[in-house]
């Protein structure tokens, strides 16, 4: 790419600095057996699936793989699946949660899998990842996690004051459960990885070719501005953009979330902070905090807030307040790194079903569309095996993902009835938070508790 391209890239995410040049993009019409729609983790790991079934596959990408949140997250490898296991156990109850756990642990296993099988130097560190308490107060949201992780035969254990401190975890953080599978990667180089795989395997990749209509005849027809794509069966991986493609506009909520980068720590601040097992961390609030280190030692953190435009409209990818207010808790978490600059905002949407869990199925007149979308937050390990989840339901094979394609849907209500609900969990799900946050300003951050 051109000193310019890099330039944008890098201001859509820091894990987006120096990708690889576009490939140019659909000029002429196309028929294949498969055609997807969106290049990120799920597009390319789909197209990897059915090119390993000997289907041939095109891959439409508005602008360039990994442009949406498959390059924009803050790159933990975890095994959430749902909002959490106690909520998924009162709706579904133990059979299908227990398919969904052991769901959520394949997706772990597929990605890493992935990442050896193709080669794919992303800076994985297998170290788990903690979900860590700030105040006492929400010691009991651990205590639950952990008996309900233990129902279902989910490793992972309680860490006390004195192991968070044992195992160097930054001092902010009163006590912890500890998810050992999984961990954190570089998730700008794991697409990047994904897409060199996918093009080496034979798929067919137009990247800078939006899809603008689909219509859901036998065979398919993907009109894009400059040619159409006939197709047995087209595949939506479009994530928090699909309901600007005009379906499943009653499946999912696009919300924004941001993230920030600091710069590299330096000898003395890495010493300040400990952190040497190198776990990522997020928090046992409501709207969870996140917070990770890189192989260049930076900290990536935020998540926190969640915005939403009415009717689903698109929001910038970055607010002032929303970014200040990150710094701000960054600063409360690790004051150790007072004086560490954060260089980097940056943001993006991503999409939520309404009970937290991604959607995978059919859709269309001849059943012949299908998808995989609304990760809420949670998507490298399920939005990679999504691929899997999507060739065994185009083939019409059994899986682990039939326990997320054969639940009863929720659809959304209409608005104004979607943004008032929406501003009402916010607003609840935040008084929450603060009144956590308030308690550790007050009494200031609680160490060794």
């Amino acid at each position: 790419m051109d000193a310019d391209s890099v330039r944008s890239t890098d201001s859509i995410s820091p894990w987006l600095a120096g990708i690889e040049a576009p490939t140019p993009p659909l000029d002429h019409d196309l028929d294949v057996d498969a055609a997807i729609i969106g290049a990120g983790f799920t597009g390319l790991c789909t197209a990897l699936e059915l090119r390993a079934e000997g289907l041939s596959v095109g891959v439409l990408e508005a602008d360039f793989a990994g442009f949406g949140a498959s390059g924009r997250n803050a790159g933990h490898l975890t095994p959430t699946i749902g909002k959490d296991l106690p909520t998924l156990t009162r709706l579904f109850g133990r059979e299908r949660v227990r398919a969904l756990v052991h769901l959520a642990d394949t997706a772990i296993r597929y990605v890493e899998s992935c990442i050896v099988n193709h080669g794919i130097d992303c800076d994985y560190e297998p170290v788990g990842n903690v979900v860590a308490a700030v105040h006492p107060r929400q010691h009991p949201n651990l205590d639950r996690a952990a008996a309900a992780a233990a129902t279902y035969g989910i490793p992972g254990e309680i860490l006390e004051a004195e192991q968070m401190r044992q195992r160097g975890l930054p001092p902010a953080f009163t006590r912890g459960y500890l998810e050992p599978h999984g961990g954190v990667l570089d998730p700008g180089r794991y697409v990047c990885g994904l897409r060199r795989a996918a093009v080496a395997a034979g798929v067919q990749l137009f990247e800078q070719t939006p899809a603008q209509r689909i219509e859901t005849t036998a065979p398919a027809v993907v009109h894009t501005p400059r040619a159409r794509v006939r197709a047995r069966h087209v595949v939506l991986a479009t994530n928090a953009y699909t309901p600007a493609l005009g379906v499943l506009r009653s499946a999912v909520l696009p919300m924004c979330v941001q993230l920030f980068q600091t710069a590299p720590l330096t000898a003395a601040q890495r010493h300040a902070v400990d952190w040497r097992g190198r776990e990522g961390i997020y928090t046992a609030h409501e709207m969870l905090e996140s917070y990770r280190l890189t192989h260049e030692q930076r900290i990536v953190g935020g998540a926190k807030h969640v915005r939403y435009g009415f009717g689903g409209r698109a929001l910038p990818d970055v607010d002032a307040a929303v970014a200040a207010s990150l710094e701000s808790t960054f600063r409360l978490r690790f004051p150790e790194l007072r004086d560490v600059q954060v260089t980097h905002h940056w943001g993006g949407p991503i999409a939520f079903a309404l009970d937290f869990l991604p959607l995978v199925g059919r859709t269309g007149e001849h059943g012949n569309v299908l998808h995989a979308i609304g990760y809420a937050g949670h998507g490298i390990a399920l939005a990679s095996y999504a691929g899997r989840m999507i060739a065994d339901l185009l083939l019409e094979r059994d899986g682990p993902g039939a326990a997320l394609w054969s639940r009863r849907r929720l659809p959304l209500p209409p608005e104004p009835f979607r943004w008032l609900i929406v501003r009402g969990l916010i607003g609840f799900f935040g008084g929450v938070d603060r009144r956590v946050d308030r308690a550790v300003e007050r009494g200031g951050t609680i160490r060794g508790q």
